[in-house]
């Protein structure tokens, strides 16, 4: 029928049909964590314990950030690791001082641009709308890896805050690989919704199939399986005796640079060691009587900023909690920023405000740290896609980023691919600093749906007061996808209502996987208590508070 509205979005918000047959009465919570003493807040239960661990032994928040960011690494692949890149903000309580190091990845200065020929036949609609490229050699493979980062980014924070030794932060990663990778249904899913891909290269096979398959978890109450991870083991053992240069300079730099072009890739020896982190300042964003501290440049940093702007000019929080207002200004802000956004994308002079990525599904990583003296960090690292490259180094394990996938491979435009370029990034790690003194720390996985997610968090604990516990749980919306505006389900019949009859409006309920919402993590400091929490609907995440 012309006209007709789809049968899950039904005009007003509260009778919106769900197209699922999940059950209406589930609920689940999971409680933000409350200390004296420090909390790590991650994705990965085990990977905060370690975290939590470190500042036990007396280790500054950095150390926290270093440990916590291998053993991640380790245990999740699919998100993040030695092969991909990220961006920290981090708090220095003495100095008063915030502060942002960046370790994004960037293109090899040996890619060549004719290796990427256009096919003619369309664009690439699942991931960016880029025009598709022979063989998808910029979606998977060695010629999708870009220059990685994130040990640049360990180092360069380790030496800048760092109080316990190198070897000793990375020896829980070493501890963790010679384990293997615990295979429950959370890795068989995440492994399964990359296998077609996987399957194509013999090393990734060989690290996280069976027999040319998805693992499966046991039904067994005293059964486990575990994938070996011996490659990545003694890759992360030569990395905590020999330091983090010898990734970028050393054997392992000639290992990994020998396996990608092997392969077909172009990332060598010289495009390892010429990469380096960089300190840089953060964007100071002044917002109700407080300030919230963001990642610059390539970063979804400045589109915050816009929208944060917005919501300050546009509209005045009321007492009780958000209402139809509040969301319908969530929404205004967001796209206004998105607009802005995509008009100004890639690494060019003067033309650092991006967009293009908004469109991409991406899986991210992210946690947040604080310890006892209130020294904080909002780290996100990311291999771009689920599995990054789908490619696995063969001599060291390591699964490789494809960054490459960022550019547009079409010639001409500001993001168009070439050596050297850094790469467009959706993440958005942030400090801020309430108007009543409280300080926080959060950010998000999620590609685009990770700026929404902030923006959101921040005005509950900015405009309407509330605790970690109270933000975590409560409703938010997505509108990083154009015109259209999606709705927890879980939100107030006026407030879908309203929604409704202002935007292109979905419902849709926070799940685990596909997710229709970003996946945060947060700390907080209120004088001298501390408090974490993490997304409650993600299976493995929990904030970890350090034994008292």
């Amino acid at each position: 029928m012309q006209g007709a509205r789809p049968a899950n979005s039904q005009k007003g918000g509260a009778k919106t049909i769900m197209r699922d047959q999940f059950s209406n009465a589930l609920q689940i919570r999971k409680p933000a964590k409350v200390s004296t003493g420090g909390i790590v807040a991650a994705q990965s239960r085990k990977a905060a314990e370690v975290g939590a661990e470190v500042l036990a032994a007396g280790g500054d928040c950095v150390d926290a950030v270093v440990a916590t960011t291998f053993a991640l690494g380790v245990l999740e692949p699919w998100m993040s690791g030695l092969g991909g890149g990220g961006a920290m903000v981090l708090y220095r309580a003495r100095e008063n001082r915030f502060e942002v190091i960046d370790y994004g990845m960037r293109a090899p200065d040996s890619l060549r641009v004719d290796d990427y020929p256009l096919t003619g036949d369309g664009t690439v609609s699942d991931l960016f709308p880029w025009a598709r490229v022979k063989d998808d050699r910029n979606l998977h493979g060695p010629g999708s890896v870009a220059v990685p980062g994130v040990v640049a980014g360990m180092e360069e924070a380790h030496r800048r805050h760092a109080k316990m030794p190198w070897q000793e932060l990375l020896r829980p990663s070493v501890r963790l690989a010679s384990e293997g990778l615990a295979v429950d249904w959370w890795t068989t899913l995440m492994i399964a919704s990359s296998a077609a891909d996987l399957r194509r290269y013999p090393a990734s096979a060989a690290a996280y199939l069976v027999d040319g398959l998805p693992p499966n978890a046991p039904w067994g109450i005293r059964s486990s399986v575990r994938l070996p991870q011996d490659r990545l083991k003694a890759t992360m053992s030569h990395l905590a005796a020999e330091g983090p240069r010898d990734f970028y300079t050393g054997d392992l730099a000639r290992s990994i640079a020998s396996d990608i072009r092997a392969a077909g890739g172009a990332l060598s020896v010289e495009d390892l060691g010429a990469f380096q982190a960089h300190l840089r300042e953060p964007l100071a964003i002044p917002y109700r009587g407080g300030k919230v501290f963001a990642t610059p440049e390539l970063t979804a940093g400045p589109t915050l900023a816009h929208a944060l702007r917005l919501l300050q000019q546009d509209f005045e929080p009321a007492k009780g909690g958000p209402d139809a207002s509040a969301y319908t200004n969530y929404a205004l802000a967001l796209q206004s920023a998105y607009r802005e956004r995509l008009q100004d994308m890639g690494d060019a002079d003067g033309r650092r405000a991006l967009g293009a990525e908004h469109l991409a599904p991406s899986c991210t990583t992210h946690f947040s740290v604080i310890d006892r003296d209130g020294n904080m960090a909002a780290v996100t690292q990311t291999l771009l896609s689920t599995f990054g490259s789908k490619f696995v180094t063969p001599q060291t394990g390591i699964t490789m980023n494809n960054g490459i996938m960022w550019f547009d491979p079409t010639p001409g435009s500001t993001n168009a691919l070439a050596p050297g370029k850094r790469c467009l990034t959706n993440y958005t790690p942030v400090l801020a600093q309430a108007a009543d003194g409280r300080r926080f720390a959060v950010g998000a996985s999620g590609g685009r749906r990770i700026l929404p997610a902030v923006m959101q968090l921040l005005s509950f604990v900015m405009d309407y007061g509330m605790d970690l516990d109270a933000a975590i749980h409560q409703p938010r919306i997505d509108a990083s996808e154009g015109a259209v505006v999606i709705g927890d389900v879980r939100l107030p019949a006026a407030t879908r209502q309203a929604l409704s009859d202002r935007f292109d409006y979905e419902a849709a309920r926070i799940q685990t996987l596909p997710m229709k919402f970003a996946c945060p993590s947060l700390v907080l400091r209120d004088g001298s208590t501390n408090s974490g929490a993490t997304e409650p609907f993600q299976p493995w995440s929990e904030a970890v508070a350090e034994a008292d």
